[in-house]
């Protein structure tokens, strides 16, 4: 109940709060995904580093030894290449050492070149090559084994099958290079574990029958010089491995003298697999020289070279979803703090204070909304202003024209039972005039501020129909409008006001030819009505006051611009500042008053 309360009143209903956290979340999985495979991909590229780098090692493993072989191969073939030293060689393995020595002093008495002995050539080998730690051969037929050590020790070493089993381990010694038999090393004493042999047969070049066996056995320390530049970057260890299993070499030095206890394992796993622990293997078999190189790299090991990065990108992704949550959010609240501050602003306007204005001068979203609010404000008030004023103004000019203290029902009775008096002694004359008046009245009275242009215009007629009568033929009047303005709406009372004015201060009684016109038109959406005539005109000055007076306070003034100003005001404050009228005279030649306004719908409803 509380975690559900909490999310009501904090997440549920707080929009920029869902905002932050829906953000928050895109943006947290959006940089662990990132960082997860950025990880990935750069950790992968780390392990196929260091397993290409312990390949390159196994390579170079593998050429040293080869080296080694090609280098016990070389020997044999000098042998070869020298007829009396393949010859004193074939002749120590196929006769007893005793003959062996009696036939090297009969060569040495007879001259022969002492570079031929067999057993010279072997111990300037040894001499020269540090990794030689022995070099063996072994007779097959006189079962005797020749041993030269680096110390220059050399022994001869009875190896009758009756008595030994080196005859059978030498028979049954498979691959060219190999871990030293265990009876052979015995039988010379050989105690250093950390040995290789690699082993060739001695042919007879005059039969092609092998007569021995050459076996060089090298010191398998040396092997780590070829590792010398990988130390710092190789993880895990090298091995190589004779076809039986036994530890050929071992850069951990911890399986020489034994057979890899994983061994069996190696031909069925591929790449990875588990052995003292999860590790990725590598596997390199030279062909035909009965060993292999394997490279095992512990996967924790590898691991660590790339730890440092690991905890990098956990540094940077923690430092990045901080950035990305923080910075945002500081905007989001900027922005949460701007919006309450609106919707406080409109409560304050629901509560009826119109005076609020919201502070915001930024330029963005917000700041254009904040003031789009103070202007709204401003016109409504401005609005509200303007029609209470209008309706103040349009029932003091209702009440001003009718003398509202004068009980209108009784009057128009009144002046209908006169009207019938005159009809009744032939008056025809006054009966229209009173007919016209009694009209009027009764319009005037009618408690509406909006008319149609047809309703304002029969005002008009009537009102000069009075006037048109009582001056005979020296007054006429036109009135025209296009038809579809007809029902247009009108402020009540904005012809009258005009046209009694030229009635009042405008006709001359002793010209025949007053005239007065009304015409309206519409202009693209305004309505433009001209009421022009011929009458005695406004002096300039005077018409220059009565301008100027539309732009002042009211303060009683000419009575004669009273009616002018009350038609400008009403329409200004009905339809804004773009309206009202124009006043144009002449001293003696007559004054155009224009009005113009904006076109309202028919059938909008002017009623108070």
């Amino acid at each position: 109940m509380p975690l559900r309360r909490v999310y009501r009143n904090y997440v549920s209903n707080n929009l920029f709060v869902r905002m932050i956290l829906i953000f928050s979340a895109i943006a947290v999985l959006t940089i662990v995904t990132l960082s997860y495979f950025t990880f990935y991909f750069m950790s992968q590229s780390i392990v196929q580093s260091e397993l290409n780098n312990q390949k390159n090692a196994m390579e170079r493993v593998n050429r040293y030894i080869n080296g080694k072989y090609e280098s016990v191969q070389l020997m044999l073939q000098n042998i070869y290449r020298d007829p009396q030293l393949s010859d004193n060689v074939t002749y120590l393995l196929k006769h007893s050492f005793q003959d062996y020595v009696k036939h090297t002093l009969d060569q040495f008495s007879n001259n022969v070149n002492s570079s031929s002995d067999g057993l010279d050539y072997f111990r300037n080998i040894i001499e020269n090559d540090p990794d030689i730690e022995n070099i063996l051969l072994y007779s097959a037929e006189k079962q005797f084994l020749y041993v030269n050590s680096q110390r220059n020790i050399s022994k001869l070493i009875d190896t009758n099958a009756s008595r030994s089993f080196i005859p059978d381990a030498m028979a049954l010694q498979s691959g060219s290079v190999s871990v030293p038999n265990e009876w052979v090393r015995k039988a010379i004493k050989q105690r250093e574990p950390r040995l290789y042999s690699v082993q060739s047969a001695i042919t007879d070049i005059g039969t092609l029958k092998t007569v021995g066996q050459l076996i060089v056995y090298f010191n398998s320390e040396r092997i780590s010089n070829a590792l010398s530049s990988f130390v710092s970057d190789l993880h895990g260890y090298i091995l190589v491995l004779a076809s039986d299993g036994q530890v050929v070499f071992d850069s951990s030095d911890k399986y020489y003298g034994s057979v890899y206890p994983y061994a069996d394992k190696l031909n069925t796993l591929t790449g990875s697999g588990k052995l003292e622990q999860d590790s990725y293997i590598s596997v390199l078999t030279p062909s035909n020289l009965g060993y292999v190189v394997v490279g095992i790299a512990p996967k924790r090991e590898v691991a660590d070279s790339y730890r440092t990065l690991k905890r990098l990108i956990i540094i940077i992704s923690a430092a990045c979803i901080l950035i990305a949550v923080i910075v945002p959010s500081l905007f989001i609240i900027n922005y949460a703090k701007r919006t309450n501050k609106i919707i406080r602003s409109m409560r304050k306007v629901e509560t009826g204070d119109m005076s609020v204005r919201i502070q915001d001068s930024k330029d963005d979203e917000l700041g254009q909304i904040s003031r789009g609010f103070n202007k709204m404000l401003g016109e409504l008030t401005r609005h509200i202003d303007r029609v209470y004023k209008a309706e103040i103004r349009q029932k003091h000019t209702e009440l001003t024209a009718l003398q509202a203290r004068i009980n209108p029902h009784f009057l128009y009775n009144t002046l209908e039972v006169i009207r019938m008096r005159a009809i009744s002694q032939g008056i025809t004359d006054v009966s229209e005039m009173i007919y016209s008046l009694a009209v009027l009245f009764k319009s005037f009275v009618q408690q509406r501020t909006v008319v149609t242009l047809r309703e304002e215009t029969e005002n008009c007629r009537r009102y000069l129909e009075l006037f048109r009568i009582r001056y005979k033929d020296k007054f006429s009047y036109h009135i025209e409008y296009e038809p579809e303005l007809a029902d247009r709406r009108i402020i009540k009372m904005s012809l009258q006001p005009i046209v009694e004015n030229y009635i009042i201060h405008g006709i001359q009684a002793d010209r025949t030819d007053n005239v007065i016109s009304v015409r309206a038109a519409e202009e693209e959406g305004i309505i433009r009505i001209v009421i022009s005539d011929n009458g005695t005109g406004i002096p300039q000055d005077k018409l220059d006051r009565i301008l100027r007076s539309f732009h002042l306070p009211e303060t009683g003034g000419e009575e004669s611009s009273l009616g002018l100003r009350s038609v400008h005001e009403r329409l200004k404050l009905m339809y804004g500042e773009s309206c009202g009228i124009e006043v144009k005279s002449e001293s003696l030649k007559g004054t155009t008053v224009i009005i113009w306004f904006p076109i309202s719908e028919e059938g909008e409803s002017g009623d108070v």
